[in-house]
């Protein structure tokens, strides 16, 4: 494969968004090919791409489109050979690729569990009656709502800076972060309290990294085999399939999670009201290698519980 390898004079173009986490994370894949085949920084070239997620922060995400405003720009660059892989948050991913790319490599998955950030309160528990949160995810919000209905909830937007100084100037008393997002941005100190899954249930694929590729680029497809962790795959291939079948969006408070266990698979999920006004929560488990199959028949299982017009 050595003829193939990328070089400083045909480096592999890495797309990305511009955020500081994205940028993280672009770095780490560059880091783990540069350590996989033994090539320098140069054979590399980080190519940031503006999307319309991030152009636009004074709307609710639902409001313009949903999950691909962080992806679209970056697969039309890959489509159109701009470059060659394209680096996501997998939490932000549509289940449902472009024809002609594909997703089939993840970095080792890191925390999941979401983080509780504020300046003046320890948890949830802490916050006093009619307190303000902040936060863009209508997950957590609807997770929030249910367990605190006396909470106000507002909208939240922006990269991880810029919601910690909307904290700082006053605009919420608290907010929800990704414990993997802050860990990555050395910045774990602003975190009051980590909350577990059985608690409240992170969203479907949190804290995993995925590169996206061209479907028929075997050169690319060689070079990223050699960085993908099956098991982070294995995980997300039944989360993934549970919210395709749910057709989650950012319109729907879903949230799953996929772990590894004494040699099977264990799924658990979670769909409720926007508002917070009800959930429907189940779990299954079996062979790692039905992954797929059981992420479809726990979202048949609580779409049958929830009955019709669940969602509002």
């Amino acid at each position: 494969m050595s003829n193939d390898l990328p070089s400083p004079a045909r480096p592999l173009k890495i797309g990305t968004r511009g955020s500081p986490l994205a940028l993280w994370q672009a770095h780490e894949v560059r880091r783990l090919l540069m350590a996989a085949f033994g090539l320098p920084e140069a054979a590399f070239e980080i190519v940031v791409i503006k999307v319309t997620g991030d152009a636009i922060q004074d709307k609710a995400l639902r409001e313009i489109g949903g999950k691909g405003l962080f992806t679209r720009e970056i697969e039309e660059a890959l489509l159109d050979g701009g470059i060659d892989i394209a680096v996501h948050s997998m939490k932000d991913m549509p289940t449902v690729q472009p024809e002609g790319l594909c997703l089939d490599c993840y970095l080792e998955r890191a925390d999941v569990r979401d983080a509780f950030v504020s300046p003046g309160y320890a948890g949830i528990a802490n916050l006093p009656q009619g307190a303000v949160v902040g936060s863009s995810s209508l997950r957590r919000r609807a997770q929030l709502a249910l367990r605190r209905p006396d909470l106000k909830l507002v909208e939240f937007r922006g990269n991880v800076q810029t919601r910690m100084r909307k904290l700082e100037d006053g605009v919420a008393h608290a907010t929800f972060l990704a414990m993997a997002g802050l860990t990555r941005l050395g910045m774990t100190g602003v975190v009051r309290s980590a909350i577990e899954p059985e608690e409240m249930l992170p969203a479907v694929a949190q804290g995993a990294i995925g590169v996206e590729r061209r479907v028929a680029d075997d050169r690319v497809a060689g070079l990223l085999a050699a960085i993908h962790h099956r098991e982070t795959g294995e995980r997300l291939a039944a989360e993934r399939a549970f919210l395709a079948r749910l057709d989650g969006s950012c319109e729907t408070p879903i949230a799953g999670l996929a772990v590894l266990t004494g040699g099977e698979l264990w799924l658990r999920g979670e769909i409720l009201r926007p508002d917070g006004s009800a959930s429907v929560a189940g779990e299954l488990r079996g062979p790692v290698a039905d992954g797929a199959t059981i992420g479809r028949a726990l979202a048949d299982e609580l779409l049958g519980r929830a009955g019709p017009g669940f969602f509002g």
